[in-house]
């Protein structure tokens, strides 16, 4: 297991899924962890959960569409634990599997406020605190829908795509400056999000990966940990596909 003992680190979305999953692994492999989160309950949880091991968290509510609900979750890791190291910022929704043309405009304001706004907020914010700290790093939750196009999606699409392409700029205009900045693109992972999309049968995606079995969230919390770690003190501007071979098809 990659080693993040001494490091603060904060997760947007910590309440479940992905974000559960990570926070438990940053906080397992030595992290204090700040979890921020729109259902207080679920990330409370989370915290419980992470004390329950012996580990360092605090719960932060957060919707990342507010850029304040951002700046304060970044003030509370700091508060709560005198800096900021490490950042996944892992909130997001997914719209509606829909033509283009039938997209309707709330939700995709909605959408956009989410995954690529919020994703911009966290970042400015994290950063900006991490420059006076003298470093850091950063990994974003993108997607295969950010690497590839699939019909029904193109507004998640769209979102995730701005957020591999944000990733790879922030990457090269902190590359010097001690900030890496990265990606993970899940492919079907056994979330609640995926659930919801297929009805309640997220297995039935697993045709579409190469692997035959769809993800689960630990595989990519163990991703993002490696490349929030000293392991991957080399890899910058990468968003990496964790998704079962679908992106090599």
């Amino acid at each position: 297991m990659a080693d993040l003992v001494g490091k603060v680190g904060l997760i947007t979305g910590g309440g479940s899924g992905i974000g559960r999953a990570t926070a438990l692994a940053m906080a397992d492999a030595g992290a204090a962890v700040v979890i921020g989160n729109r259902d207080a309950s679920k990330g409370e949880a989370v915290v419980d959960l992470i004390r329950g091991r012996g580990g360092k968290a605090c719960f932060q509510k957060t919707d990342v569409a507010q850029p304040e609900d951002a700046k304060a979750l970044v003030a509370r890791a700091v508060s709560e634990f005198g800096r900021l190291d490490l950042a996944f910022n892992n909130a997001g929704i997914d719209g509606e599997q829909v033509p283009l043309h039938e997209q309707d405009i709330a939700k995709a304001s909605a959408l956009f406020d989410v995954n690529l706004k919020g994703v911009f907020y966290c970042m400015k914010f994290e950063i900006e605190q991490m420059l006076r700290s003298g470093g850091g790093a950063i990994v974003n939750t993108s997607s295969i829908f950010g690497l590839n196009g699939y019909p029904g999606w193109s507004l998640y699409a769209a979102s995730k795509h701005a957020v591999t392409g944000m990733t790879k700029s922030a990457a090269l205009d902190y590359a010097k400056r001690n900030i890496r900045v990265n990606a993970v693109g899940p492919g079907p992972v056994e979330t609640p999000l995926l659930a919801k999309g297929t009805g309640g049968d997220p297995n039935s995606y697993s045709a579409f990966v190469p692997m035959g079995r769809i993800g689960q969230p630990e595989e990519i919390a163990d991703a993002v940990v490696w490349l929030l770690s000293d392991a991957a003190r080399y890899v910058t501007g990468h968003t990496l596909p964790v998704d079962g071979g679908v992106c090599a098809q």
